[in-house]
C-alpha cells in the first residue's frame, strides 16, 4: 500500500496508484467554506459542539483543514501555509467571531468584526481602518466582495509602475517561514505538499483590484482591466513583463528556501472561461498570457521537481492545448458542467498530457441540491471517467460551498473511499 505522497506522485506521472488521491484544503481553490468545515467536523464527532474553526482565508471564508480531519477523510495533500491574507493582514492574534449563519469561528486580529449600521461587514487593507475599505460582506452573506477603488487615471499617460507596485521580492521572514513549514510537513507527514505564493499569476481578476493595498494605483477596475486586454494589450504586456521578472527572482528564492520538499505549486489562478464558452479569445491568451506562463513553467521544470498547477474556471476546452504548451502539468477545477467540457472528451484528448485535479462533483447543482444517492452516482461516474491510467486527483469543482447538506458531503467522501481503488470499478 502506498503512502499519500507516493500516491499523488504516481497520479502526477500518469500512473495508477493504489487508489485515487484526494485533496481537501491544499489550496485556496480546493478547500471548504468554514461553515461546512464546522458541520463536517461535528458530523464526524471530531469536536464538542461549539468548538470554533479557524478562517484561514478570509476573502472566501475558507476553514482550516486540520490533521484530524485529513486523517478521518483519507486526504493525501496538505497546504504549505503562508503568513498573509488577501486583505494584507497576517494570520496571527486569533479572536472569536460568529458568522452570519451562526458558525463559531476564529479570525485573525486584522479581521474587522464590527458591522456597519446596515449590517455589512467591511474589511480593510492590512486591517487599517484609516484606509478606505477594500472588501464588504452584506448582512447574511458568506463571502467578501471586493470594493473597487479605482482612482482617476489619464488613459494617455498610463504608467506601468502603478500596476506593478504589489509585485516585490518576498521578504526573508516569509521565506524562512516557508522553509520551516516545508521541512516540518515533509518530515512529519507522508502527504504531498501544495504551495501557493503571491505574484505568479498574470491578470488574475481577484488580484487586480489589490484588496491588500491601501491606495492602489493604475487600472484596478475589473471592467476597465478587461477592456484593456483588447484596447491596451501592449500596456498589459509591459505589466506582465515586469511582474515576470520579479516572479522569476522569487522562484529562485523560493527554491533556495524549500527545495524539492514541495510537490505542486500554483502558478496561475486566472479564469479564462465563462459557463457558456471562453471569456477571451484563445488568440488573446496565446499572445498576451501564454509567453509569461511559459517562462515561469519552464524555469520550474528546468530547476525543480515541482508540478505546475493552473486554476481556470468555466469552459476552457479551447485553451487546454495552449495550457499544455505553456508547461502546465495540472488543470483545475475541471468544470465539466460548463459548455464544451464533456469529461469523456477531456480524458480522451488530454488525459495523457495533463493531470485533472478536480471535476469530482458539481458544487453548483449536484452537491448542494442533489440527494446523497445522486452525489454517489456522479462521484462514481467521474471516478470511472477520469481515473483510468492515473492523472486524476479527486477534488470538488472549486471549493465546497456553505449550506451544503452534510449528508451530501459525507456521501461524496464515502464514495471516494469505497469506490476509488484501482482498478477503477466498472
Amino acid at each position: 500500500m502506498l503512502n499519500s505522497r507516493q500516491r499523488v506522485e504516481k497520479a502526477l506521472t500518469h500512473q495508477e496508484p493504489d487508489r485515487i488521491p484526494l485533496d481537501l484544503g491544499g489550496s485556496g481553490v480546493t478547500g471548504m467554506h468554514v461553515s461546512t468545515v464546522y458541520k463536517l467536523r461535528q458530523a464526524l464527532k471530531l469536536d464538542p459542539p461549539g468548538t470554533p474553526v479557524k478562517i484561514i482565508e478570509p476573502y472566501q471564508l475558507l476553514g482550516e483543514i486540520q490533521p484530524d480531519l485529513i486523517d478521518a477523510l483519507g486526504v493525501d495533500v496538505v497546504e504549505l501555509p503562508g503568513t498573509g491574507t488577501m486583505f494584507g493582514f497576517k494570520k496571527t492574534d486569533w479572536k472569536p467571531w460568529t458568522t452570519f449563519d451562526g458558525t463559531p469561528v476564529l479570525v485573525p486580529g486584522g479581521f474587522n468584526t464590527e458591522p456597519e449600521p446596515d449590517g455589512r461587514i467591511l474589511m480593510y487593507p492590512d486591517g487599517d481602518k484609516s484606509a478606505p475599505p477594500s472588501g464588504q460582506m452584506p448582512h447574511g452573506g458568506y463571502y467578501f466582495d471586493t470594493i473597487i477603488r479605482q482612482e482617476h487615471f489619464d488613459p494617455n499617460n498610463l504608467k506601468v509602475d502603478d500596476n506593478v507596485e504589489e509585485f516585490e521580492l518576498l521578504s526573508d521572514a516569509d521565506l524562512q517561514f516557508s522553509a520551516l513549514q516545508a521541512r516540518r510537513l515533509f518530515d512529519s507527514t507522508d502527504k504531498a505538499i501544495f504551495a501557493s505564493f503571491p505574484g505568479l499569476g498574470f491578470g488574475d481578476i481577484a488580484q487586480v483590484p489589490a484588496p491588500w493595498l491601501k491606495h492602489p494605483r493604475g487600472i484596478r477596475d475589473i471592467e476597465e482591466w478587461y477592456i484593456s486586454l483588447a484596447s491596451r494589450p501592449e500596456f498589459v504586456s509591459d505589466i506582465f513583463a515586469r511582474q515576470c521578472e520579479v516572479a522569476l527572482a522569487n522562484l529562485q528564492r523560493i527554491y533556495a528556501a524549500v527545495g524539492n520538499r514541495i510537490h505542486v505549486i500554483m502558478v496561475s489562478g486566472t479564469d479564462f472561461g465563462l459557463q457558456t464558452g471562453p471569456f477571451i479569445a484563445p488568440k488573446v491568451y496565446r499572445e498576451l498570457f501564454k509567453p509569461y506562463n511559459k517562462r515561469l513553467n519552464d524555469w520550474i521544470h528546468e530547476n525543480t521537481s515541482w508540478r505546475t498547477f493552473i486554476h481556470s474556471c468555466g469552459s476552457v476546452m479551447a485553451f487546454i492545448p495552449d495550457f499544455i504548451e505553456a508547461g502546465f502539468d495540472i488543470l483545475n477545477p475541471v468544470q465539466v458542467a460548463a459548455a464544451d467540457m464533456d469529461p469523456t472528451e477531456l480524458k480522451s484528448r488530454f488525459g495523457s498530457q495533463v493531470v485533472f485535479w478536480g471535476g469530482g462533483v458539481d458544487t453548483q447543482k449536484t452537491l448542494p441540491f442533489g440527494t446523497p444517492d445522486e452525489i454517489r452516482a456522479e462521484v462514481l461516474e467521474r471516478i470511472r471517467t477520469f481515473g483510468p491510467g492515473g492523472g486524476f486527483v479527486f477534488n470538488t469543482i472549486h471549493n465546497v460551498q456553505p449550506k451544503v447538506p452534510i449528508d451530501n458531503v459525507l456521501a461524496m467522501y464515502e464514495t471516494v473511499r469505497e469506490r476509488g481503488n484501482y482498478p477503477v470499478a466498472n
